[in-house]
């Protein structure tokens, strides 16, 4: 072993180049110059990840040469990430070796000499972990749980009909549109006015128009529009048409029946009179003409939907409807299989591998390295600010501000923009990026229209860049028990001034989860939104709790909807990144604002207005284990070497050879880090392969006075 460490030291097991190690597969190999000799670091074992600081250990082994035996060791780490959940990697910032333990014989000295070498050479490989393996892996333990969210069943309305849920924001807010030159409902995210020639109400939703005398009822289908319409109709067919990810197939084929809520509302419908099919080896019925989640458990004949990652029963699907835990559901559904038509629920089943992957995405931050002189802040009140206090703390939120705004009990004002928090001294700036959150932040209650913002964190500062980063809480993926949710549950007023500032909701738009995409929405909606998703003069919708969603003034015509995000939760991203110093993980260049693509609903059960079943691309990601081949060498937490033959046998590193195991090794700890291994590949496998079967829009429009929240 005294040669190896005379090449390490001269540089005999450097590097052809860093390109090498770019690649995602496992595992990775350090090449020497010549002779054949390489240095495998195996795909790494996390123990914890708290903000971005991830712990964890791997294998490797080290060959002189090319017919040299190569001998096998385990290293512990301490490492700094910088995650990019929309890639789904973390990049490594910076490593330390903290233990290492050979198997074979080696010198003291020479574990040394690779220890500090692994650790000097690593930060320059470019190395990226998918975020998939940190979920599969890190025990999730580490969770924080929102035990005090809102469970309440929304309204619940069933249709056997092809209908639309049209969502208002409270009782219509009706303004002049100077751009239109008619009055408009701004709260809502569909274009719906008053035409002033016959007085009536026009509504656009899924390429039909529809009108009734009544703003929030009797809308009727209009096949012939008056004339001074039909322009506006032929700028919004046009628009659309431009729209890449709208294809021709995927317009409503008819126009739907149009039901107007003005309160939390979730629509189930099915096509016609509810038919069901068994779930093999369950006494479980699921529903086959709907593309809801709606079941029925044949024991006691009660029935099972899933809305925003809750579970709510009832006799039959006209209720009444209750709240269902996740772990009071019957036994048969955690016996869905895998691979079958209804798999996508075990996420939100309790005790379900699906279920804890779901909870530790919903750990996992997405982070940046802010720059201190180019990250900016820019606070808009409608009118003198107007704070209000949170409740259980000593903090104040402004009620009209453009994005969140909170007054601290030492005097300072923090406001969260675009994932960073500011500070300021005075109520409209100058903002400077913050180096700590306000004291009482993590006793904000739910109840409050800032909760989301105590999931952006602050975790390490220096004179040049502060690294923050936010968990998917403050995209609205919550964890609630043993299973995550969406939204709190909670109705926030929004706020009417000369300005419509919208709050986070949790109903309305049928927010699922699926174990390979994340949060997705179906729903009854129009590809428009309300001209705003378009481009249009009229907008004035926020879309769900994005990234800061836009506010409505009535001088203000930029309009944009943001759809919601997968992994993390919802993992969820914003559609303009925040000013940085340098790229992460491959997200564009250079300091200040870069713009990114929006997130997009990439679940493959979106449902649009008038979709049936039978439209609708029903593609299923594969669940067929990954190639193990030369990836399954690992360590367990005492340092022992161990490899699968992929036939289920185990074989244990002792005395310079592979053997086999002893009677007394944890089987079991093996099996799960061997099976969380492969999840964790099936599910990056499966998310680039879906990914590039859909075509992410723009990332919205903005303008005026306008500024999303």
């Amino acid at each position: 072993m005294k040669n190896l460490s005379v090449a390490i030291v001269i540089g005999g097991l450097l590097l052809h180049n860093g390109s090498v190690f770019s690649q995602n597969n496992w595992p990775k190999e350090i090449l020497a110059k010549s002779g054949g000799g390489k240095i495998t670091i195996y795909q790494p074992q996390p123990e914890s990840y708290v903000g971005v600081k991830l712990t964890g250990r791997w294998a490797v082994s080290v060959r002189l040469n090319s017919t040299a035996e190569p001998v096998f060791g385990a290293m512990w780490f301490e490492a700094t990430l910088n995650t990019e959940k929309d890639s789904r990697t973390a990049s490594l910032e910076s490593i330390k070796i903290t233990n290492a333990r050979f198997t074979d014989s080696v010198k003291p000295e020479t574990i040394k000499k690779v220890n500090a070498f692994i650790e000097s050479e690593m930060i320059k490989w470019n190395l990226e972990i998918s975020v998939d393996e940190l979920i599969t892996s890190v025990n999730a333990e580490q969770r924080i749980n929102d035990s005090a969210l809102k469970m309440d069943p929304p309204k619940i309305i069933y249709t056997t009909k092809p209908s639309t849920l049209v969502f208002i924001d409270g009782q219509p807010n009706i303004k002049m549109d100077d751009k239109l030159k008619m009055e408009r409902v701004i709260n809502t995210p569909f274009l719906l006015f008053k035409f002033p020639d016959d007085g009536k109400f026009y509504l656009y939703a899924g390429s039909f128009w529809h009108s009734s005398s009544s703003v929030t009822s009797a809308y009727t289908y209009v096949k012939d529009l008056p004339s001074k319409l039909k322009e506006l109709d032929k700028q919004i067919k046009d628009a659309e048409a431009k729209k890449d990810s709208i294809k021709p197939g995927d317009r409503p084929k008819a126009p739907t029946e149009i039901i107007i809520a003005t309160e939390p509302t979730e629509l189930i419908q099915t096509e016609g009179v509810a038919t069901y099919k068994v779930i093999a080896g369950t006494n479980l019925l699921y529903a086959d003409n709907t593309l809801d989640e709606i079941f029925k458990d044949v024991n006691t004949q009660e029935t099972f939907i899933l809305i925003s990652g809750r579970w709510y029963s009832a006799p039959n699907l006209n209720g009444p409807w209750v709240f269902n835990p996740s772990d009071k559901l019957p036994a048969d559904f955690a016996r869905i299989p895998p691979g079958s038509e209804k798999d996508g629920v075990l996420a939100n089943v309790a005790g379900t591998p699906e279920a804890e992957e779901a909870i530790m995405e919903a750990q996992i931050p997405q982070t940046v390295k802010v720059d201190r002189k180019n990250a900016k802040c820019s606070v808009t009140y409608d009118g003198q600010p107007k704070f209000k206090k949170i409740e259980n703390t000593e903090l104040e939120v402004a009620e009209n501000s453009s994005i969140t705004v909170i007054r601290s009990t030492d005097g300072k004002y923090y406001a969260v923009d675009n994932g960073i928090w500011f500070v300021s001294e005075e109520t409209q700036g100058p903002w400077e990026v913050a180096n700590e959150r306000p004291k009482d932040i993590e006793k904000i209650p739910p109840s409050d229209q800032s909760y989301n913002t105590k999931y952006v964190y602050v975790y390490e500062s220096t004179p040049e860049y502060v690294y923050m980063g936010y968990t998917p809480g403050y995209m609205g993926c919550y964890v609630y028990g043993p299973t995550v949710v969406y939204g709190t549950g909670f109705y926030y007023m929004p706020w009417y001034g000369a300005y419509y500032y919208p709050r986070p909701v949790t109903y309305g738009f049928g927010f699922s989860y699926n174990p390979w995409m994340g949060w997705s929405m179906h729903w009854g909606m129009s590809f428009s939104f309300g001209w705003g998703y378009m481009g249009f003069y009229g907008g004035g919708w926020w879309g769900p709790p994005m990234y800061r969603p836009p506010c409505a003034g009535w001088g203000w015509h930029g309009g944009y909807y943001g759809r919601p995000g997968y992994g993390g939760g919802g993992y969820q991203r914003p559609a303009t990144r925040p000013s940085v110093s340098q790229p992460i993980a491959g997200a564009g260049s250079g300091a200040g604002a870069s713009t990114r693509p929006a997130n997009v609903n990439n679940n493959m059960y979106n449902r649009r207005d008038g979709a049936t079943t039978k439209d609708v691309n029903r593609n299923r990601p594969t669940v067929n284990p990954t190639n193990r081949a030369g990836n399954n060498v690992y360590t367990d937490r005492a340092g022992n070497l161990y490899r699968n033959d992929n036939k289920g046998n185990w074989q244990q590193r002792n005395n310079n050879t592979w053997g086999g195991a002893s009677n007394n090794i944890n089987r079991n700890d093996l099996n799960r880090s061997m099976n969380q291994r492969d999840r964790g590949n099936m599910r990056n496998n499966n998310y680039q392969a879906q990914s590039r079967n859909y075509s992410r829009p723009s990332g919205g429009f903005r303008g005026g006075g306008g500024r999303r929240r």
